[in-house]
Order: C-alpha cells, then sequence, then structure tokens
C-alpha cells in the first residue's frame, strides 16, 4: 500500500488545484490544513517544503527515487502528480502533454493573479486603505483584464469541451480561478462557453469531493476558537509581509 502524499493545503483556488488532481489521479492523500489567515504559512516547517511561504505544497514520501520530495507552486504540483500517475490527465505523446502545459502556464501567468488582483482590489483594498481616491484605477486595470482573459479561454471552449482538448491538468488549474466570477466584476452570462465548462467540470465526482473536503477544512479550523483572527489580523498576515531578514 503506497504511503499516502501530504498535500499542506488551504481552500484558495491554488490550494483545490492539486487536491482535485490527487482524486482525479487515484493517490491516497492526507491533508495538512495551512491556515494562511493565522500565519501558518510562515512557520519554519513550512517553509522547509516552500521557500516562497506559499501555499499549497506536497511532500511525497515515495518520491522518484524511493526517497522523499516535497513540492511547491501549484503548477509545479499539478505536473509533478501527472508524470507520477503515468502522465494521467497529461497527454499520451509530446503533443498533448505541450498543450496542457502552455494552459497551465496561462493561468499560473495570467489568470489566477490577474483574478487574484481583480478581488483584492475589490473586496480588500476598500476597508484597508481611508483614501480610495485611487482605488478605481487597480479595479478597472485587473477587472478588465481578467475580462480579456474570459474571453481567451471562451474563445477556446467554442469547438470543444476542456480547455486542452480531453479533460486534463489545464482544467485543474483553471476551474478553480473561475469560481465566484461577480466577487471579479465578471458576468459569466457574457461568456457561455466558459459558463458551460465552469457547470461541467464542477459537476465532475472529484470535483464535488474536493470542495467538500476543502469546506470541511474550513469549518474545522472555524470552530477552534483560538484559530479565528480577526478581519484586521488576518488582513495584515495577508498582505502585510515583507521580505524577512
Amino acid at each position: 500500500m503506497p504511503e499516502p502524499i501530504e498535500l499542506h493545503f488551504w481552500p484558495t483556488p491554488n490550494g483545490y488545484k492539486p487536491l482535485i488532481a490527487l482524486i482525479e489521479m487515484g493517490f491516497p492523500y492526507v491533508i495538512v490544513p495551512v491556515d494562511i489567515g493565522r500565519g501558518d504559512q510562515f512557520k519554519p516547517e513550512f517553509e522547509k517544503l516552500s521557500p516562497n511561504r506559499r501555499m499549497p505544497a506536497i511532500l511525497d514520501p515515495e518520491g522518484p527515487d524511493g526517497r522523499p520530495i516535497s513540492v511547491f507552486e501549484s503548477g509545479a504540483i499539478l505536473q509533478y502528480l501527472a508524470r507520477k500517475s503515468g502522465n494521467r490527465f497529461y497527454g499520451d505523446d509530446e503533443r498533448a502533454r505541450v498543450e496542457a502545459e502552455q494552459w497551465v502556464f496561462w493561468q499560473m501567468a495570467g489568470l489566477g493573479p490577474n483574478a487574484g488582483q481583480a478581488n483584492h482590489f475589490r473586496s480588500y483594498a476598500p476597508a484597508m486603505t481611508p483614501d480610495q481616491r485611487h482605488l478605481s484605477y487597480g479595479v478597472n486595470r485587473f477587472t478588465n483584464e481578467l475580462h480579456r482573459l474570459y474571453g481567451v479561454v471562451d474563445d477556446r471552449l467554442k469547438d470543444r469541451d476542456y480547455v486542452a482538448g480531453d479533460y486534463s491538468i489545464a482544467d485543474m488549474a483553471c476551474w478553480p480561478w473561475t469560481r465566484y466570477p461577480s466577487a471579479r466584476g465578471i458576468d459569466l452570462a457574457e461568456f457561455p462557453n466558459v459558463a458551460a465548462w465552469v457547470e461541467r467540470v464542477g459537476a465532475r465526482p472529484a470535483v464535488i469531493r474536493a470542495r467538500e473536503e476543502g469546506e470541511a477544512v474550513r469549518q474545522g479550523a472555524a470552530s477552534l476558537a483560538d484559530n479565528t483572527a480577526d478581519a484586521e489580523a488576518q488582513r495584515k498576515i495577508l498582505f502585510g509581509q515583507r521580505a524577512r531578514r
């Protein structure tokens, strides 16, 4: 019986990506919560796995040479798990793998960062700065770029069910970042192909299970009285970090 892979996780879009992959690929795993509102990502034991101090990360006790290996960055984790699974959800040949990889990197470089920034300027920034005269620039800048990216993937999905053709790690990478579009200023009715794809991927049993497990992690943390920081403290932890020297 293989040893379970440790998934150091919090229920955010990036956290859901490897959780979905672990379930889809059939790997045994155990979730290790990393409560980013409390600052768990800055603990020394987590930094050993993720030098960037960002979640998620995995620890595979049975790495490629039989020894433990840790991987950080959600896109790299998806690629690692796909290779470990025998290229499941990755493609049977180099052309198919390139097709999936380019959309994983598209998400990592474009969709994720712009969706995150749009959400930040819309949802968090108004409560963090008394002078809001300049917030509209950030809101417009990132919402407009996110709107453009939705248009890119909507065009992509005109003649296919999934981003890279067959269901793949590209869909696992992109789908979590398309949840709650209205919070990021996106009306999904403008992008019918994306809307259909969101429903299609979201109906997969592995994705449903991942969402349930993620919510259980969130609820478990919320049930502990000393596990809940106030909103201002959380904002300082999430958005006030500088290099540590």
